[in-house]
Order: C-alpha cells, then structure tokens, then sequence
C-alpha cells in the first residue's frame, strides 16, 4: 500500500514522512520539484521521485499504484484541484493539509462516493487541528454546547509558500475580521482588537485579532454555537507590523516581509503553537465551562501530525468514501489520542474553569 507524499522534500512533507514511519505504515514514495534534495538512493521502505504538480504527465507517474496521495505541496490557489484530480484517476485516496473551501467548491463529492474514492481536505494545523480540538473538547465534557471562545498562537518561520497562501486567503477575504459568530450566523464588525492581552498558557503578552473565517463557520454550525468568537494571538512585534503594513505592498514585497518579520520573532527563541479555547454549555442538565490548551513545537509538526493519523484512518478504512473536510470526518478522540501516542504535542490539559478565573500561568509550568 503504497502512500506518495507530494513536496515531501518541505518542512511539513519530510515531518509526514517521519510520523508516517513511526507509524510503520508504508512504503512511502516521497516526491518534490527539487530534485536537488533528494537522497542518493532507494530502498524498499522509502522511494524519491522528482515530480512537477503543473505538469500532468510527471503528477500521473508519481501517483501511479499508490494507495493515498498526501498533498504537502503548495501554494494551494496555484495546485487548484489538479492534484486532487491525478490521485482519483489513479484510484488513490487524496489528503490535502491545506485545501480548505476553495478546493472542496472544485471537487464533486457525489463522484467521489459513486466511485468509491476518498479525498480529506483541510488535515493541517489550521485548518484542521483548530477545529479538532473544540470538537473533542465538546464530545468529551458537554451534551449540549451554546459558546465558544478561541485563542490560536503561533511562533514559527513564515515559508515563501504559506506567505504566499496567507495573502490569497487574505485577498479571498475568506477570513473575516472582527467577525463573530452570534445566534446561528455571522455578524462583521463585532470584536474589536486588544492589545497587551495576558493570556494563559502563552509565554508573552498578545496582540488578539478577532477573526471568522470558513472552518469556524462550519464548527458553529456543527456545534449549534449560540455565541463564538474566534482570535489569533501574536505575540511578535515583527510580524504584527508586517501584517499591518501587507495590504499596502505588492505580492512579492508582501510574502517577502512575512518570510523576514516571522524570522526575526524567532530569531534565538523557540518555536511554539498554543491553541487555548473556553466551552460553555450543558452536561445532564448542568451548566459547565471547560477550558482546553494544547501545546506543540510548530507549524510543521502539528501539520504533518494531523495529516498522518488522517492517513492512518484511511489506511483502516475509517473514513468512507466522499469529499470530506478532516475534521468534520475524523473522530476526535481517537485522532487526539493517535497523536498524542506519536508525540505531537508538548502538552494538552483540561480545566474545569474559564480563560478569565484562570490565573496567569507561566509559560512551563505544565
């Protein structure tokens, strides 16, 4: 059972790889354009392929006897639905770590279930993960869930390729600033931006962007949200600048100052993503808030983490056949516990309180 790994050579594919082999799933054949990255040779767990997305014949021979198809590759707006579209004509199911609205407008899910084949998209850090967790959190403490509040941090080196699928999604406007989610639709302008927010969990203070972007509207909907609000919390001066300057910058001046400004907030610091998020609601007719915070050590990691226990559940014929978003598909607790058994995050815990009684924690104390 053969699993391609498309841009295999980048920082989340080379992690899917390792995830993938802990998991002695296999054999992996591990594709990407530089050829110049690959290693000198073969063997039978482990094969390298110099592949071009944008060139069908090189996608077709890559994907050719393959059971799964993992999509690491990317800017996603410029893949489009042509790698997806390689994997089904080779019969292969197809896992996007990214993918999200976009790609799923492109794929016929009735063809998909017709033919039997699978495609997961959205099985990343976020989208992916950012709404694994508050679905796991829902299914383990709560009957019935009527708010949600979340907080998304994250530290880590802006690639040319993710600076790049930021300001389409930006340009897309498929995220929604100071948006919330109120009485079973969106509202636009409602949270406003804080500054100098302690926050638990978080090792300096945040700059907290509200947000509402596609995945948050699904999970609302799916939870039957009275109230959510969503935020991504920065904690880097350099970042937050180039974020607010972006809109004023070409394309190319634009990723490159996200590639600079993220490199510089890390610049002799270690990289994090911290995920904090607050229920409210009702178990057996009583009110409960619980709060949930997941630590891991990056972008990558917590993507290709995700991306392999996706492909674990197809390799055991857990997901059926159709168009999915992953974590619309996934079981929670069975995904969440798949990853921690493979070490992808550094903790996760749950408290019987909310974000704001918490006391401020320092930043390891857990």
């Amino acid at each position: 059972m053969t699993i391609a790994i498309l841009g295999g050579y980048g920082d989340v594919g080379a992690a899917v790889t390792g995830y993938l082999q802990s998991l002695e799933v296999g054999p992996l054949r591990i594709g990407g354009r530089n050829a110049h990255k690959q290693p000198l040779s073969s063997n039978s767990v482990i094969s390298y392929q110099t592949v071009d997305y944008l060139d069908t014949a090189s996608l077709d021979q890559f994907v050719s006897g393959c059971k799964v198809l993992i999509n690491c590759a990317g800017p996603s707006h410029l893949i489009g639905d042509r790698v997806a579209k390689a994997a089904a004509q080779a019969g292969a199911a197809y896992i996007d770590v990214a993918g999200d609205e976009a790609l799923s407008k492109q794929l016929d899910s009735s063809y998909y279930q017709s033919s039997g084949l699978i495609a997961v998209l959205s099985a990343g850090l976020q989208p992916g993960l950012s709404s694994l967790l508050p679905r796991w959190l829902a299914e383990q403490e709560f009957s019935q869930v009527e708010s949600l509040t979340s907080y998304f941090g994250l530290r880590d080196r802006f690639t040319d390729v993710a600076a790049d699928d930021y300001l389409q999604d930006a340009n897309e406007q498929h995220s929604k600033p100071l948006a919330a989610w109120r009485n079973g639709r969106r509202l636009n302008g409602v949270l406003k931006r804080r500054s100098d927010v302690e926050l638990p969990f978080f090792p300096d203070t945040a700059t907290v962007l509200p947000y509402l972007n596609s995945e948050s509207e699904r999970l609302a909907r799916d939870l039957s949200l009275s109230e959510g609000d969503w935020y991504n919390a920065i904690t880097g001066s350099h970042i937050l600048s180039a974020f607010n300057s972006a809109h004023g910058l070409s394309r190319d001046e634009a990723r490159a100052a996200l590639c600079r400004a993220s490199a510089l907030d890390l610049a002799g610091r270690h990289p994090y993503v911290v995920m904090l998020l607050q229920l409210t609601g009702k178990y057996s007719g009583q009110e409960r808030t619980r709060t949930a915070a997941l630590r891991g050590t990056g972008n990558a990691d917590l993507t290709a983490a995700v991306a392999a226990v996706t492909t674990l559940a197809v390799l055991r014929d857990e997901i059926p056949a159709g168009c999915h978003y992953c974590a619309q598909i996934l079981p929670p607790a069975s995904a969440m516990e798949r990853m921690s058994e493979i070490g992808a995050f550094s903790f996760l815990t749950t408290l019987e309180t909310s974000i704001e009684d918490m006391e401020y924690l320092e930043e390891g104390a857990i």
